[in-house]
């Protein structure tokens, strides 16, 4: 279904006073308010067209209904929300879960909806179906020869559907490592994923990018071939310029300091952007903002003041996307929120006095320093958000239209009760 724009005006303009009054009262208080306001409209969150259906555990899933069951209706899913926010203009593709048969259709109804295709994403960490050789035992750093070129060759087709569709990256997450000691080689392992990363990155158009995700542990949880940010750092070093470390939120030992990760690969020029997400305990993938909404923040504050030093354009500077699952949520629900919570950091850091922050960090002046940023944090920017998305064409408050227009209930009357969406 697609959600028809004068809906969304009738309900903002039956919301609009109440709209105005809370808007105007935060945006006497910003220096540069029309400045802040198109960075937030320009700011765009990719979709991963694995997060349209309902997530799960080890134990078990639960669908929602109404769940899309091609890509066609994925793309048509992240229509809903782009229509709804107008900060979801583009989708990233999994592969094989998502292959593009038509690729000039696909395209074509991607445009339709207003979006474009972000980057794709390689998948050697589960066997497919009629799959030759086994990832059991790794995939790019495998013992068997074979096996890494099926690997290395899987990541090259992922361009060729990229290309076809207008992506400018691959990004590639390895469930590499070992789970007992002695199990592999760090050494060897490390230099088999490196020169099959080469093979890799050889295969890439002139203009694209490879981002390279790092995982703390799991699947396996001795070893993992690549670990963190510095082992990520150390291939995208050795491969070359167009290779970059992915910072995905929910990839870190306990209490890590993601903030100044971010920043330290910013300064370097190896950061490719993010995988948002949120989590309590490990990988929870849970809704970005529902459990750690200061560090979100923070993160951003980063990256604010990092790419501005490098004169970086915010809204295409790096990769911004969304990477969680919806294990009881409505994940177009979950996903709307999920933008919102992104879209409140940032434009919280945007509020930031920088000349002030900078100020009292040259002074050693720690108690000032913390209340600059926590008065830009506890600042209710959430009419701020919602003025970008209504000068866009977006809705006041996306997810009060989404139950308004039911549009859960019309997606089960389309797709029926009991749909499973593809790779999950």
């Amino acid at each position: 279904m697609q959600i028809e724009q004068h809906k969304i005006d009738e309900y903002n303009h039956q919301h609009i006073a109440d709209h105005q009054l809370k808007f105007g009262f935060v945006a006497e208080g910003v220096k540069d308010i029309e400045g802040v306001m198109k960075k937030l409209q320009a700011f765009q969150i990719a979709i991963p067209s694995w997060a349209l259906g309902t997530g799960g555990t080890r134990f078990g899933r639960f669908s929602g209904g109404g769940e899309p069951r091609n890509l066609e209706e994925k793309i048509a899913d992240v229509g809903i929300l782009h229509a709804l926010n107008r900060s979801s203009g583009a989708i990233s593709l999994h592969i094989p879960w998502d292959i593009p048969e038509d690729p000039i259709a696909v395209k074509s109804l991607a445009a339709q909806h207003g979006l474009r295709f972000d980057a794709v994403n390689s998948n050697t960490f589960q066997d497919q179906a009629g799959q030759a050789l086994s990832y059991k035992f790794g995939s790019l750093q495998h013992t068997d020869k074979a096996v890494r070129r099926q690997a290395i060759d899987h990541n090259i087709e992922v361009i060729k559907h990229g290309e076809a569709l207008g992506s400018k990256a691959l990004t590639v997450w390895l469930a590499d490592g070992s789970n007992f000691p002695g199990q592999l080689n760090f050494r060897n392992a490390f230099q088999r994923t490196l020169e099959s990363l080469k093979e890799i990155y050889a295969a890439l158009p002139s203009d694209w990018k490879l981002y390279l995700e790092y995982k703390c542990c799991e699947p396996n949880f001795y070893s993992t071939t690549v670990a963190d940010w510095g082992q990520s750092l150390l291939y995208a070093t050795k491969l070359g310029p167009k290779a970059y470390t992915l910072v995905d939120l929910g990839h870190h030992l306990p209490n890590a300091n993601i903030e100044q990760i971010v920043s330290l690969l910013l300064m370097e020029g190896k950061l490719a952007g993010f995988h948002f997400n949120d989590s309590k305990y490990g990988d929870d993938d849970l809704t970005v903002g529902s459990i750690n909404p200061y560090q979100l923040f923070l993160i951003f504050n980063e990256l604010v003041e990092g790419m501005d030093a490098r004169g970086m354009d915010h809204a295409n500077g790096l990769g911004w996307m969304i990477d969680a699952s919806h294990n009881v949520k409505d994940p177009i629900e979950d996903l709307l929120q999920s933008v919102q919570a992104i879209k409140i950091a940032y434009a919280q850091a945007l509020l930031v006095d920088k000349t002030a922050l900078v100020a009292a960090q040259e002074a050693n002046d720690v108690a000032l320093t913390q209340e600059i940023l926590q008065n830009a944090n506890r600042t209710d920017v959430r009419s701020l958000v919602a003025e970008a998305s209504l000068r866009s064409g977006g809705a006041i408050d996306p997810i009060a239209v989404y139950r308004k227009l039911k549009v859960r209930e019309n997606l089960v009357n389309e797709r029926g009760l009991k749909t499973v969406t593809t790779g999950l």
